[in-house]
């Protein structure tokens, strides 16, 4: 997929949408554009899958914490306004309390008497006809190749509630432009090159209108993460894992304490032959 060209560029700053973001969320679009747009070597397709109009949810995968202001700029420049769940302590930072309410995002209040909150938000704006953007893993991806990890199942739930499309969206090269763990972003000199893509909406017509049981709940996911991964596996040429990364496994393979120490004095000790 060939990077977007200089004119395509400035073809989208003067029409992307503007209208529904709100002032501060309108002015961090504004702000970050030329960096998002001109300091890297974007490329995307599939943004005809994105509904013009009507409640929708976009399904990304999660590598960086960038992620947000290219998927922001794919999706804008598509039509469509997103609307974010992010985390409820980004609310207690001024600036971005601003960007994030005035913004019509959604907060999640994570191991709280508020967690369903989210949940419930969620359901309002996909019926008011909002584009609802989730991060299913909830933080950006712990696998060691980068693939995507083991889902939480809220979008699943919301998507069989609420019937709406749901839209596979993968990301990748954000990594390398605000790798995770730092704050000092990688523009310009040279542009690391980034690609979005989304697909069709997910097949969950097995789910649909069906018990929303645990096992519907993961399946639903699980089958909206595989869309996710494929698209990834598309763009980075390679094959993912046949099992997805899952963190709780991986914590619970670590070892409970530290590592045995042989009592036996070194001088003593058998020496190999």
């Amino acid at each position: 997929m060939r990077p977007l060209t200089t004119w395509q560029k400035l073809r989208l700053t003067v029409t992307r949408r503007w209208d529904t973001s709100g002032f501060w969320f309108g002015f961090a679009i504004w702000l970050l554009w030329p960096f998002t747009m001109f300091g890297t070597r974007i490329g995307w397709s599939g943004g005809e899958h994105i509904p013009r109009t009507g409640g929708a949810l976009l399904a990304l995968n999660h590598v960086s914490f960038a992620d947000p202001i290219f998927d922001v700029a794919f999706t804008v420049s598509h039509g469509r306004m997103p609307r974010f769940l992010a985390k409820s302590e980004l609310w207690d930072v001024p600036v971005v309390r601003s960007v994030l309410g005035k913004g019509g995002h959604i907060p999640v209040y994570r191991s709280s008497a508020r967690a369903g909150d989210a949940y419930r938000e969620a359901i309002k704006a996909v019926q008011r006809g909002e584009v609802v953007a989730f991060y299913p893993e909830a933080t950006y991806t712990a696998d060691p190749a980068g693939w995507p990890m083991k889902a939480k199942n809220g979008i699943g739930r919301i998507a069989l509630v609420t019937g709406a499309p749901v839209i596979p969206v993968a990301n990748w090269g954000t990594q390398d432009v605000l790798p995770p763990g730092t704050s000092t972003p990688r523009l310009f000199f040279p542009r690391r090159r980034v690609t979005v893509v989304a697909g069709p909406p997910v097949d969950l017509s097995q789910w649909l209108g069906g018990p929303r049981t645990r096992t519907a709940l993961d399946g639903a996911t699980g089958a909206i993460m595989a869309d996710v991964t494929a698209l990834v596996a598309g763009i980075r040429g390679e094959t993912p894992p046949a099992v997805p990364y899952d963190p709780a496994t991986a914590r619970a393979e670590l070892p409970s304490g530290p590592p045995a120490v042989d009592p036996t004095p070194a001088e003593e000790r058998p020496t190999a032959s």
